[in-house]
């Protein structure tokens, strides 16, 4: 009966060989290869989506400061002026509150204000991750102007 009891203390005691060891870590790498790429993709889809829409609520809040005020507010005003009502020329006569807070693009810089705008009166911008203006890809810039 001792040695039979030997004999499965043994094999409990045995563990994985390294064939095994190799086998499982070999599969986790194929399935990490194989699922990575796709999820960091999302990840710069994701910003690309949010940027859009801070835009095109930030270009909302913008057409009523216009309703209100008979004009947008000026580039060098900027968007801090859906925050605060400015105090340089010209000063808005019936300024409301029209945002409780400024947000900044996904990759951490505040959106700009072109007065003139590109393709309208006005337009709201991010220069995309690289924080500079053209580029392509990730960098490329995002306004109000594109769908």
């Amino acid at each position: 009966m001792n040695a039979k009891f030997n004999s499965f203390s043994q094999r409990l005691h045995r563990g994985f060989t390294l064939i095994e060891l190799m086998v499982v870590l070999l599969i986790i790498g194929v399935l990490a290869a194989l699922i990575v790429p796709n999820v960091l993709g999302r990840a710069d889809d994701a910003r690309v989506t949010a940027a859009k829409t801070d835009i095109a609520n930030l270009m909302q809040a913008l057409k009523l400061y216009k309703l209100d005020n008979q004009r947008y507010p000026t580039a060098e005003q900027g968007l801090q002026a859906l925050l605060t009502k400015p105090t340089t020329v010209p000063v808005p006569n019936n300024w409301k509150n029209y945002l409780d807070q400024l947000p900044s693009d996904p990759w951490g810089t505040p959106y700009v204000l072109l007065n003139p705008g590109i393709k309208g009166e006005v337009d709201v911008m991010s220069y995309g991750a690289d924080g500079k203006s053209g580029g392509e890809g990730n960098d490329a810039d995002l306004g109000s102007w594109q769908p």
